[in-house]
């Protein structure tokens, strides 16, 4: 029985003995043969593989002399009319046995037929390009194989072998497909997650390409594994409007439109659109259980850029209930997780002042649970049904006036109230400034009123807001006293969307009283809309007109004051927030800041300016005030973590950097921009902010800083699970720490170096740099910092087996952490005193602390951990929640 080799050295064996089968051209025969066993190659053909195109003369006697010496060897081969073929079973050829197991799915075996490099020993075109395709079967089979241990969970051993694979073709998407697999089934999806990042890049930044449907699809799910499970219901609808007059065919229509999913209100400026929005859905609420989104996208601010569609989305998500963390960064994935995770809740989505389609179809929900209600001065195309919004009738635009000036007035004069409807041309936004100005005018009478504005230019305008608004606005302006002029004007220019009375006062540079008087005063004549917090709010019409107003005072020293404000005040509520941080050294006040009496007052003021803030920053950086461009990232910051909220915290410290002049500005700026970078598992550009950090550290020589820089890089190796490249930073750190005597950062230095020790199996060296943590935390009295040098001990006598001093230390740690409120890290150390006593067979005091950590995740939404503590219940047969 003949046994010929191809997948490897090409070798054969008649009986059991090797043949020798000659020079290459002669093995290049057999094999050539043996290919096609049992099929009749041509002479022709046969002599092309040998010898290529363009064989020598004596190729057809060389071939046969070939041929003659194989049979003389014992390989039967057959001569047909047309040419030779190779006689024998096919499972004597172990190519032909390869592709039968393959087909059998028998992948294992398939691949362990394999010696090398198949062909070895013949060379010439045919065998490099047969030797090409053979290997290309091989990597199908074994990606056959890979994609079957997947299917098995066996994702975590077999990622050392597939992360060489994905790095040896970084454009395959299919091997892309299974490191991401095999990334989350190791418990680290994040990773995966940033591997489509990354192979997304390359194949657009390379190809021109996109990913294809079927990664596009385990992106998404894994999107959905990776977030947390949302536990608010979102209520973000402003207040209904309270003067909504009329429009009962527009809310009959737009009751109808909704129904298709998405519906636009389109029309002029000044027409009412956002009320008709708002007033609709409040009456819609009991519709959508699920929660209300709004969104202001600021399309036609004066003065404002419009929000990117991705901000917004962020925006939803965070109200949604999910943490920045778990927020993928790319646009279209935080997009595709939007829409997957309000596909099946009953949810009204409120898109205002939209530009144009672009801009809103990246936050349109899946399914058809969600409704969506945008407005927009333009007409949207495609799938979204248009509400097109015009003037109010008469009657409508009279009842409007009289919720203003009262029946008796408006029928006192029928005439010139009819005047007055056809100079404002039936625009919501100038009849309620003419309503205002008319109640403040008690004395003169609606003709007199009606001839000032014809006086003014306000004729015959076709409802044009462009020309009627300013011409209304003007004519109100007038009325007021020079005091409410300059803040009116000062408004116009104030960056955000709204401001609150300490900031504008501090922009008016008056007094909080006189300050609220003339906001009083400005939202009496409709100029303004005051809300909760005595928040002032202009249209973007009026807006506009009070920008240029601001022509005539000296708005950059108003400016100059307002960010000053903002500075002061975040910096005043940061201390209140976080008292020991190091002290940040600020130009003496200009204006009068009052800090919060409060933990939750300070919280409180960051939630109310968040948005605001960041405008002030750009305001700012426009003016090249780049001193406060670095403060306020760094005043910023603490409540940033607290909150989660990282999209703000990256984007005020990429303008920090961009900013920042002096080099500790620069190293702190690197600095927080990478560990924030880090915790969104933007791992590669942390990494090289950080490597920046240290750089310029090491060239300043300032200790603090050079600490701090290699403190960061532990966290992000140890973050990576790289326990020992974060085991030398943290040592790095401590030696600088030292330096700058400051006793709570060296404590922290000495535990971070105990936490790595124990994770690379150094405990003696763990436990002793975690004790002397302890000692110095416990004197300081930071009750925090000692928990989390009693959970660094726990975790060392955990690891050494000595499990029931590990149970004493974590019970000690959950206390101190209780007592700081520290629900989040309490979940955590449950999970681990759990393994203790599991450790020690008692399993059901270890179900129970599981359960009860169990319960905190789910509660903090943080699916992920709470998946692996439900496998831990199942594997000691306890069910969770029972």
């Amino acid at each position: 029985m003949v046994e010929i080799d191809l997948l490897g050295e090409v070798h054969a064996r008649v009986g059991g003995h090797n043949v020798e089968l000659g020079p290459a051209r002669q093995r290049c025969v057999l094999a050539a043969l043996a290919v096609d066993v049992n099929k009749t190659v041509s002479v022709t053909q046969l002599t092309e593989r040998v010898w290529g195109d363009e064989p020598p003369a004596r190729a057809r006697a060389s071939l046969h002399s070939y041929l003659s010496r194989l049979r003389q060897a014992g390989i039967e081969l057959a001569t047909r009319p047309t040419g030779y073929a190779l006689v024998a079973d096919e499972s004597s050829v172990d190519l032909m046995r390869f592709r039968k197991l393959r087909r059998e799915n028998k992948l294992g075996d398939a691949i362990a037929l394999w010696r090398g490099e198949p062909l070895t020993g013949i060379a010439g075109e045919w065998a490099q390009l047969t030797r090409d395709r053979l290997n290309e079967e091989r990597d199908a089979a074994e990606l056959d194989l890979i994609d079957a241990r997947l299917q098995l969970g066996r994702g975590p051993e077999l990622l050392a072998a597939i992360t060489a694979h994905a790095t040896d073709k970084p454009l395959d998407e299919r091997v892309a497909a299974q490191h991401m697999r095999a990334l989350a089934q190791a418990g680290r999806i994040s990773e995966a997650l940033d591997q489509f990042h990354a192979l997304r890049t390359r194949l657009r930044t390379e190809l021109g390409t996109e990913p294809g449907p079927e990664l596009k699809q385990l992106h998404e799910k894994l999107l959905l594994c990776n977030q947390e499970a949302p536990t608010a219901i979102p209520r973000q609808l402003p207040s209904a409007p309270a003067q909504f007059v009329g429009r009962q065919e527009d809310l009959a229509e737009l009751d109808h439109a909704v129904r298709t999913g998405v519906a636009a209100i389109a029309g002029a400026g000044g027409m009412g659109k956002t009320w008709l929005a708002l007033h609709w859905a409040h009456r819609n609420l009991h519709r959508f259980p699920d929660g209300q989104l709004f969104v202001d996208l600021r399309g036609f601010s004066p003065d404002e850029t419009p929000m990117d569609p991705d901000v917004a989305i962020r925006g939803f998500l965070h109200a949604l209930g999910l943490d920045a963390s778990r927020i993928p960064p790319d646009p279209h994935a935080s997009a595709a997780l939007f829409r997957s995770l309000v596909a099946r809740k009953r949810l009204l989505v409120v898109i205002d002042n939209a530009v144009d389609a672009a801009q809103v179809t990246p936050m349109l929900p899946g399914g058809d649970t969600c409704k969506v209600l945008v407005t927009s001065r333009n007409r949207l195309p495609g799938s979204i049904r248009p509400v097109g919004l015009d003037v109010l009738a008469d009657r409508d635009s009279s009842t409007l006036l009289a919720t203003r000036i009262g029946a008796t007035r408006l029928n006192a004069e029928p005439l010139a109230v009819a005047r007055l409807i056809d100079l404002c041309g039936g625009l919501p936004l100038a009849l309620s400034i003419v309503g205002a100005r008319v109640l403040t005018e008690p004395d003169l009478s609606l003709a007199a009123i009606a001839r000032q504005l014809e006086e003014l230019g306000l004729g015959a305008l076709d409802a044009d807001p462009s020309v009627s608004v300013p011409v209304v606005l003007s004519w109100s302006y007038r009325a007021l006293t020079d005091r409410q002029k300059k803040m009116f004007a000062l408004l116009g220019i104030a960056p955000g969307e709204d401001i609150d009375l300490n900031a504008a006062a501090s922009l008016g540079n008056m007094s909080t009283k006189d300050t609220q008087e003339a906001l009083r005063s400005l939202e009496q004549a409709s100029l303004i809309s005051i809300s909760s917090g005595f928040r002032a709010r202009m249209h973007d019409l009026v807006r506009a007109y009070a920008a240029d107003r601001a022509k005539h005072v000296d708005s950059e020293e108003a400016l100059r004051r307002l960010v000053d404000h903002h500075v002061h005040t975040a910096h005043a509520n940061d201390r209140v927030i976080d008292p020991l941080r190091p002290l940040i050294a600020l130009s003496p006040a200009n204006v009068d800041v009052t800090p919060a009496a409060d933990k939750a007052g300070a919280l409180a003021w960051f939630d109310a300016e968040r948005g605001t803030r960041r405008a002030v920053q750009q305001t700012a950086a426009a003016h090249g005030w780049n001193d406060s461009v670095v403060t306020l990232a760094r005043v910023s910051h603490a409540y940033h973590q607290l909150r989660g909220h990282l999209d703000d915290e990256l984007t005020m410290w990429q303008a920090a950097i961009d900013a920042a002049e002096d080099p500790m500005d620069r190293i702190v700026a690197h600095r927080i921009m990478g560990t924030s970078l880090g915790q969104v598992h933007r791992y590669d550009e942390a990494q090289a902010h950080l490597d920046s950090a240290v750089t310029l550290a090491e060239q300043a020589g300032e200790p603090l800083q050079l600490a701090d820089a290699h403190g960061s890089l532990a966290w992000l190796w140890a973050s990576r699970s790289e326990y020992q490249r974060a085991f030398e930073h943290a040592q790095a750190a401590l030696p600088h720490y030292l330096e700058t005597g400051n006793q709570m950062l060296i404590a922290m230095a000495h535990n971070n170096i105990g936490h790595c020790a124990a994770e690379i199996g150094e405990t003696s060296l763990g436990r002793e740099h975690a004790t002397r943590a302890l000692d110095l935390l416990h004197e300081l009295g930071d009750r925090r910092g000692e928990a989390i040098a009693v959970d660094t001990l726990g975790r060392v006598e955990h690891q050494v087996g000595n499990h029931a001093e590990a149970v004493v230390l974590y019970e000690h740690a959950i206390e101190l952490y209780r007592a700081e409120n520290d629900d989040y890290t309490t979940a955590k150390v449950l999970i681990s005193l759990g393994n203790s006593h599991l450790a020690l067979e008692q399993h059901d005091q270890a179900a129970r602390l599981w359960q009860e950590a169990l319960r905190m995740l789910e509660q903090q939404g943080r699916e992920d951990e709470a998946e692996r503590v439900r496998k831990q219940l199942a594997e000691i047969h306890v069910t969770p929640g029972s």
